[in-house]
């Protein structure tokens, strides 16, 4: 094996990524190497691509960037036991310490010290990844590498969907991005009656649609109250998923709920947004803030789905070999496309 790898490198502080030679990383007695076949186009990859202040901010320049990925062990560190050579695997990419109190609890992704592969080591945009046997996450023969290399984001969507309970309940999504769309697929697959999906972009909705059995709406023509009634809900949803960040959508979602109704929050909103906490308060509304996956719980679940029947291959949009890496990222960048997957192999 050769001692240089290609990689997608963050090698300036401005704008785009750089495919670069790079020195194959060496793996310390408890890692592994993987040779990474396929990696998915997160949108904190657009955020560092772009180089916005968020990303000015956290990521050290040079970084090879990228976190979702699948791939094979091809070495093992000493002291790892439990892996194989040629074993397919994905990851966590959330790299914990383990001295905090949560850590110590097991609540593994609450740890405070918590890195990123791509953000703040480096990252999975390269022909092979160091990574911590603690973080390997084997995949079953039923678990392509493409689907592999999405289980980041679809782990997000389940963390999501799965942090209240969703049998016979209506749920409201607001933001049709890939992980609510696939956080609408979740919620179907496990019993949820209505799920809504809201959006002003016409095509994430239109390929909610064909993803998962959900009710897309378009707020900016539709409206939602209509749509509830049609459905014949009277009191409102039970369960909200915010995946859009939009202040907006947050406060529709609020005002959507029944009396006691359970919000699960992932979308980031940019800076600080005011809130009608009185309206909570007052609707009795519980909120959850939801970081990254449940430490491997979410892994465990999501798996079990995908081998009984959670199908969410129709999320993925675009498929590109790593070398045409800037068309994945102008589709990205369209604002219309669901999942890109970028071809190492």
């Amino acid at each position: 094996m050769s001692n240089q790898m290609k990689a997608l490198e963050k090698s300036r502080p401005e704008e785009g990524l750089w495919m670069v030679r790079a020195p194959v990383p060496e793996i310390g007695p408890d890692d592994v190497l993987i040779k990474v076949h396929k990696t998915g186009i997160c949108g904190t990859d657009i955020h560092i691509w772009n180089w916005d202040a968020w990303a000015a901010h956290t990521v050290p320049v040079p970084m090879i960037t990228g976190h979702e990925f699948a791939g094979e062990i091809v070495e093992l560190g000493r002291n790892v036991e439990g892996l194989e050579i040629g074993q397919r695997c994905s990851g966590e990419g959330h790299l914990i310490g383990r001295k905090s109190r949560q850590s110590r609890a097991g609540k593994f992704h609450l740890d405070p010290g918590t890195r990123g592969i791509g953000v703040n080591e480096q990252g999975a945009f390269a022909e092979f990844l160091r990574l911590p046997a603690f973080n390997v996450v084997p995949l079953p023969d039923a678990i392509d590498d493409e689907i592999g290399a999405i289980l980041d984001p679809l782990g997000n969507a389940v963390h999501t969907a799965l942090s209240f309970d969703l049998v016979g309940e209506d749920v409201l999504i607001t933001g049709a991005g890939p992980i609510g769309i696939m956080a609408g697929a979740v919620a179907r697959h496990v019993g949820a009656r209505h799920v809504v999906i809201t959006d002003i972009n016409q095509d994430r909705l239109d390929l909610a649609a064909r993803v998962a059995d959900v009710v897309p709406v378009n707020v900016g023509t539709q409206d939602l109250r209509e749509v509830m009634d049609g459905l014949k809900m009277k009191e409102g949803f039970d369960v909200g998923l915010e995946m859009s960040g939009n202040q907006r959508a947050l406060d529709q979602m609020v005002e959507s709920l029944v009396m006691g109704g359970r919000i699960a929050l992932l979308g980031i909103p940019p800076g600080q947004s005011p809130v009608d906490w009185s309206r909570i308060v007052f609707k009795a509304i519980t909120i959850k803030g939801v970081y990254g996956r449940e430490i491997f719980e979410t892994w465990y679940k999501m798996i079990a789905m995908l081998e009984n029947g959670l199908d969410v291959r129709k999320v993925i949009t675009h498929r590109f070999k790593v070398d045409a890496f800037r068309d994945g990222f102008a589709a990205m960048l369209s604002g219309s496309s669901g999942k890109v997957v970028l071809d190492w192999t």
